[in-house]
């Protein structure tokens, strides 16, 4: 998964990750992992659906909004579960744009030769 080899390369680096819930959390980013979660389209039908979400650690983290969201000003590190992300901004200078434009060519020719 290319979005992952991404994230990889970010570790140690400071991440801002907005939630579902409105909740803006900057950290460093120590780790990501995949999950793959099935869910069944009908309960008749034997096709699966498989839904692939990544899992963020952050560590030393600031709450965005600290008067929202109280509860988090105690909390240092997080794990955060890949289906309640909505945004992750990643620092522009440590992304290789080049790169990434040029994997993503390489993966969708793969794809389509399939």
């Amino acid at each position: 998964m290319l979005i992952f080899s991404v994230f990889k390369t970010l570790t140690d680096q400071r991440v801002t990750v907005e939630l579902k819930n409105d909740l803006s959390i900057t950290g460093t980013l120590k780790s990501v992992d995949q999950s793959v979660f099935r869910r069944i389209h009908t309960s008749t039908s034997t096709d699966m659906k498989y839904n692939r979400f990544l899992n963020i650690r952050l560590d030393a983290i600031e709450v965005m909004d600290q008067w929202r969201h109280p509860h988090m000003m105690a909390v240092k590190n997080c794990f955060i579960r890949g289906s309640v992300v909505r945004y992750v901004q990643l620092p522009a200078e440590h992304v290789d744009t080049q790169l990434l434009e040029d994997a993503t060519r390489r993966e969708s020719l793969n794809q389509a030769k399939r």
